[in-house]
């Protein structure tokens, strides 16, 4: 297995946000993280990623980079696309003498025509629409040949067709790199098209686990009120987290 997570939990003051969650994503498998606003799916990124600690549990992963794509893609403005795909190995103590500018060169082209982007080096972030943006984060996160990739909500803003298009692309990077990925979102279409399994997460804890055909068939009060979007139901809106 890639990725697993042991009794995690993880508060913010005198709140809660994780709670006693466990599960694994295999390689090759892609895990869908979905749960109303403020249900703690986001905080589960930044823990497995290191960008905050948990207060108690364990996170295993096997050897590799973690990839995250972030949810507003987090490219940087002042450089073309190539410089921002080519980043981390120039800036990465562990990475930066390890390829030539030509080798870097090659590796980028590579990374773009994998995510449909083919020739568009030169290009600035200003120049690119979102769909294109998320695609060139994409890129990006897998420069480094990553075995885990961790996606915040890769379709949020954009309109139907392009949310099709990155959904697609979510399980071409999966299939190519067979890395375990964990997908949060909302968006029922990112579910059903991109995820092996899916957990839904409810006051930090785990209120569902199962296929995402399973989710649809509506079978506890919970998916009831998360597939219908009903006001409704166990779960009450939170502020995010």
């Amino acid at each position: 297995m890639s990725i697993e997570v042991k009794n995690l939990i993880k508060t913010f003051g005198e709140k809660t946000v994780i709670n006693d969650v466990s599960f694994k994503v295999e390689n090759g498998e892609t895990l869908a993280i979905v749960g109303f606003s403020g249900s703690g799916k986001s905080t589960i990124l930044k823990l497995i990623c290191g960008l905050i600690t948990p207060d108690s549990g364990e996170i295993i992963t096997s050897k590799g980079d973690i990839a995250m794509v972030f949810q507003y893609s987090a490219l940087f403005d002042s450089l073309n696309v190539a410089d921002n795909i080519a980043f981390a190995l120039r800036e990465r103590r562990d990475l930066r003498n390890k390829y030539t500018e030509k080798e870097i060169r090659n590796i980028v082209a590579e990374k773009l025509e994998l995510v449909g982007l083919k020739g568009i080096e030169n290009k600035f972030p200003s120049e690119l629409s979102g769909g294109m943006q998320k695609r060139v984060s994409f890129a990006r996160a897998i420069v480094t040949e990553p075995n885990s990739i961790l996606y915040d909500e890769p379709t949020s803003g954009l309109d139907p067709i392009s949310s099709t298009l990155i959904e697609d692309y979510i399980v071409r990077l999966k299939e190519e790199t067979n890395a375990a990925s964990i997908v949060v979102t909302h968006q029922m279409s990112t579910i059903t098209r991109t995820a092996n399994r899916v957990i839904m997460l409810y006051d930090g804890k785990i209120v569902y686990e199962g296929t995402p055909d399973d989710m649809l068939k509506q079978n506890n009060a919970y998916t009831k009120q998360f597939v219908t979007a009903s006001l409704e139901g166990p779960m009450q809106m939170m502020s995010e987290n």
